[in-house]
């Protein structure tokens, strides 16, 4: 499928996107599992998306391509630890783009909106987390910019 990059716009979510927003987070959980084998089997709500709509220090957005919406994402902002050299950065989360949409700049856009909307309140450090298998989403990451910064390992002793 051909995009056109001008047929896709990026717009706050609303209450009335919550039932599509519920469907990608559960395709977002699915794509992650192979990743995280402590995941519980059946449906898991990373996130409590209509209060990520409504908190004054979040922004959820959603990219339509032909007035369907095809992913989404959201921005946060949280205070560092005590010990950085900022005192607050932008966290991204709930990054999801269908799969037929995927590899054609939509992540892309999507990441640079999210990103003009933390330095919007003044801050430049942005952070995300992202399994360290998921190749193609560490690559897309890395094509915009961001650095590997902190690996968590787990081991299972039981």
């Amino acid at each position: 499928m051909e995009i056109n990059k001008k047929s896709l716009t990026t717009r706050s979510a609303t209450n009335a996107d919550l039932p599509k927003l519920g469907e990608f987070l559960q395709m977002l959980v699915d794509a992650e599992r192979p990743f995280n084998p402590t995941l519980k089997d059946g449906e898991i709500f990373y996130y409590d998306i209509e209060t990520l709509i409504e908190e004054e220090q979040t922004t959820v957005l959603v990219i339509e391509f032909n007035d369907e919406v095809i992913g989404c994402g959201y921005a946060q902002i949280r205070p560092a630890k005590v010990y950085e050299r900022h005192e607050f950065f932008g966290y991204l989360g709930f990054m999801f783009v269908k799969p037929e949409f995927r590899g054609k700049g939509v992540n892309g856009l999507l990441l640079n909106d999210l990103k003009q909307w933390v330095l919007s309140k003044g801050i430049t450090e942005v952070r995300l987390d992202v399994y360290h298998d998921n190749d193609a989403a560490v690559k897309a990451y890395e094509k915009a910019g961001f650095k590997k910064l902190f690996t968590t390992m787990r081991c299972d002793i039981g």
